[in-house]
């Protein structure tokens, strides 16, 4: 499988998790990158400064840039995906947003991802709609002296999670801007796209212009490339022949377990920043 030549990195919460996270920077040196994302690598919304230190450590020593980092989004691996629009939450978001923006000044974060949030019982939809703008316009202040984008996922999956499609991401992104933060962009996650059944030719089509950053990961598993059905190739070259210079992520679990060989579809020649 023959990708085209394009900014390739990897989700270090996903990739390498064989290893401690802070041994993960300098892994995907190793394999050949220039370049990581994490999710928020603390179990907390405001770690202690040593924890913030030893992970800014990791990343410079490993020397690799960090592209890509999220907010802080709850328990991802139990009933939450973002806590910005859950309004028993507000303050975890806020204090959280400190925090990410310290990092991205530290170490010229360029996307800081903004998972949404599920829907709740104590507050209407619209409440949460609400509150989500303001807690992203907040957000896109404080990131926009470290010259960061907030970024906007649609996810797929069972939780009640409300942004499904490139529309309904972009709806947000469009509403954000409409309040005054201009930091803020589509995150295109071909992934959850393609598994919630969205048209993801007719979205690039469509959205090309918000695209501020670019995951991809095969469909059905969520394997490497080439795990799945997923025609990831054309549509990668569909981006870069509309211009898109941007990073692609790599945002999958190695379908095997080890990370070296579900990179093997991918030769080293092309991990770096070219």
């Amino acid at each position: 499988m023959a990708v085209p030549p394009m900014r390739y990195l990897p989700n270090c919460s996903l990739l390498f998790a064989e290893l401690p996270l802070l041994d993960r920077p300098a892994a995907a040196k190793a394999a050949g990158f220039d370049a990581v994302e994490f999710w928020w690598p603390f179990a907390e919304p405001a770690p202690a400064d040593a924890e913030v230190d030893a992970f800014v450590s990791a990343i410079t020593d490993a020397g690799v840039a960090l592209v890509g980092l999220n907010f802080f989004a709850g328990d991802l691996a139990g009933p939450d995906a973002g806590v910005l629009s859950v309004p028993s939450r507000s303050g975890e978001w806020r204090d959280n947003v400190a925090v990410a923006a310290s990092i991205a000044e530290r170490l010229d974060v360029r996307g800081l991802n903004a998972l949404y949030g599920v829907r709740v019982d104590d507050a209407t939809p619209a409440e949460q709609d609400d509150l989500a703008i303001e807690n992203l316009v907040f957000a896109a202040e404080a990131v926009e002296a470290a010259g960061a984008t907030v970024l906007i996922e649609p996810l797929s999956g069972p939780k009640p999670y409300p942004l499904r499609t490139a529309a309904d991401a972009v709806g947000v992104v469009e509403k954000v801007r409409a309040a005054g933060a201009a930091n803020v962009g589509f995150l295109f996650d071909l992934f959850h796209l393609a598994g919630n059944g969205d048209d993801l030719d007719a979205a690039i089509t469509a959205h090309f212009g918000d695209i501020a950053h670019v995951q991809i990961a095969d469909v059905p598993g969520r394997g490497e490339p080439g795990s799945g059905d997923l025609d990831l190739v054309s549509r990668l070259q569909a981006l870069q022949d509309k211009g898109y210079d941007g990073w692609v992520s790599l945002e999958y679990t190695p379908s095997a377990g080890d990370t070296a060989a579900s990179l093997d579809w991918l030769p080293r020649s092309q991990r770096g920043a070219a």
